[in-house]
C-alpha cells in the first residue's frame, strides 16, 4: 500500500525553499508515494512545475474568507452569526499591522488565523511543514499524521522570530529538517532540548535538469562582462549592496553590465539607487525569470551578496553551470565555497565586493581556475531523496 504523504507551503512564489520543494516532489517515487500539496496561496511561478501526481488540496470557505479583504471577511462573518471568526480577524490584522517584525507577526497572529481552518479529513502517514512558521504550525494543528516533519530552510538566528513561541511546536514535531551543517548547530543551539530531532537533508539539485533547463537561448549583451545575481528583492539577499559595490567598478573605469533576477518589495529602492549613481547602464533588473539558467549559463561571474542564507539553492545551481562565483561571507558561505578553491568569499560591505569583483573581472585565468575546479566537483544531489525517504520513515 502507498504511503501517504502531505506537503504544506505558503506559495510556490519564487524563492529558495519553493524551488527546493519543486525539485523534490519531481524525484519522488509516485509508485511508492500519494502526495498532497496544501497551499495557502493555491499560485505562484513555480506551480505548473509540480507533477501531475501530486493532487493540490484546498482550504476550507472559512479560510477563504477570512483571507479576503478585511471589510469583506468581517462583514461575511457576521452575516453567517461567525462573530468569533469576525473578532479572530480583527485581531490578526491589529497583529499583522501593528508588530514590526514580519516573521513575529506570523508567529503572533497564527492563532487568530488557525482559527479559520478545520482539520484536514485524512490521516497521513508523513506530514510536512516545508517552511519554518505557519507552515510548521499548520502540521501540528491541523494535520492528523503519523509522523510530522519542519523544515527551516535559513540559519534561524537570522529569522529573528520568538524561539518560545516556536517551541511547543518543535515538541510536537518527529523531525526538524534543515539544509546546512551551519543550520544544524545553530537549531542545536537554540532548541538544545530538541537537538535529537535536528537532521540534515540537503536541497536536492538536478545537474541534469539544470544543464537541459540551460541550453535555451535568451538574449543577453555579452559583448561586455557580465554578473549576475538571482534572489528576492529583500535585504536578505543584498542587493543594495551590489548597487553600491557597482558604483565602485564604474569609477574604477570597468566595463561592465550586473543583471538581477528577482522582484520584490525592494525594487522601489534598488530602482532609486540605480538612478542615484547613474547606474542605468550597468545594473538591469530583469525580473523574475521562470528559466534562469540560461542567464546564469551565459554570465561571466556569478554572486551571491546575501547578508544570511540557510543553504543557497542558486550557489548551487551556479556550480554546476561552473560559473566564477564571488559570495559575501555570510555564516554559511563555507559550507559552499571554498575561498580560492572553487569561488570566491569577501566581507560583507560594498568596498569589499567591488574589490573581489575587480579582481576577478580582470584576471581570466583566475576565472579558468575556478571554473575548471568545479567541473571536477561531483554537484548534483539527487540522491538526497533517499535521506528524505528515511526521514519520512523514521530511520533518522
Amino acid at each position: 500500500m502507498k504511503k501517504k504523504l502531505l506537503f504544506v507551503l505558503p506559495s510556490l512564489d519564487a524563492g529558495g525553499g519553493e524551488k527546493s520543494l519543486v525539485t523534490l516532489l519531481n524525484c519522488i517515487d509516485y509508485e511508492q508515494y500519494d502526495v498532497d500539496l496544501v497551499l495557502f496561496v493555491p499560485k505562484g511561478l513555480f506551480l505548473k512545475q509540480v507533477p501531475k501526481n501530486v493532487k493540490l488540496l484546498y482550504l476550507n470557505d472559512d479560510y477563504k474568507t477570512f483571507t479576503s479583504g478585511f471589510l469583506s471577511s468581517i462583514l461575511n462573518f457576521l452575516k453567517q452569526g461567525k462573530v468569533g471568526l469576525a473578532f479572530s480577524r480583527l485581531l490578526y490584522t491589529f497583529k499583522s499591522n501593528v508588530i514590526q517584525n514580519k516573521g513575529k507577526a506570523e508567529q503572533y497572529s497564527w492563532n487568530q488565523l488557525k482559527k479559520s481552518i478545520t482539520l484536514l479529513p485524512k490521516e497521513y502517514d508523513a506530514a510536512i511543514g516545508f517552511l519554518e512558521k505557519s507552515s510548521i504550525y499548520f502540521v501540528v494543528d491541523c494535520v492528523r499524521a503519523k509522523r510530522k516533519i519542519g523544515f527551516i530552510h535559513n540559519d534561524y538566528l537570522k529569522l529573528d522570530l520568538d524561539a518560545s513561541f516556536d517551541l511547543p511546536y518543535f515538541e510536537k514535531l518527529n523531525t526538524i529538517a534543515t539544509v546546512s551543517e551551519q543550520c544544524v548547530t545553530v537549531l542545536k543551539e537554540v532548541f538544545p532540548t530538541q537537538k535529537d530531532k535536528v537532521h540534515l537533508l540537503y536541497n536536492i539539485v538536478s545537474a541534469q535538469l539544470i544543464h537541459q533547463m540551460a541550453a535555451e537561448r535568451v538574449t543577453l549583451d555579452t559583448s561586455k562582462p557580465s554578473l549576475l545575481s538571482v534572489g528576492r528583492l529583500h535585504p536578505q539577499k543584498g542587493f543594495d549592496l551590489a548597487v553600491e559595490a557597482a558604483a565602485l567598478l564604474k569609477k574604477q573605469g570597468l566595463d561592465f553590465v550586473w543583471y538581477i533576477i528577482g522582484e520584490g518589495a525592494e525594487r522601489t529602492a534598488l530602482e532609486q539607487a540605480i538612478a542615484k549613481y547613474g547606474l542605468a547602464q550597468y545594473v538591469v533588473l530583469l525580473g523574475i525569470k521562470e528559466n534562469p539558467y540560461p542567464y546564469i549559463n551565459q554570465a561571466t561571474i556569478f554572486v551571491q551578496p546575501s547578508r544570511y542564507e540557510g543553504k543557497s539553492i542558486a550557489l548551487d545551481e551556479a556550480k554546476l553551470l561552473h560559473k566564477p562565483i564571488v559570495v559575501t561571507n555570510f555564516t554559511t558561505a563555507k559550507d559552499q565555497i571554498g575561498h580560492l578553491k572553487n569561488g570566491i568569499i569577501c566581507d560583507m560591505d560594498a568596498a569589499s565586493l567591488a574589490n573581489a569583483l575587480a579582481d576577478v573581472l580582470q584576471n581570466e585565468t583566475l576565472q579558468q581556475e575556478l571554473s575548471l575546479a568545479l567541473s571536477k566537483e561531483s554537484l548534483g544531489s539527487e540522491a538526497e531523496i533517499y535521506t528524505f525517504y528515511k526521514l519520512i520513515d523514521g530511520h533518522n
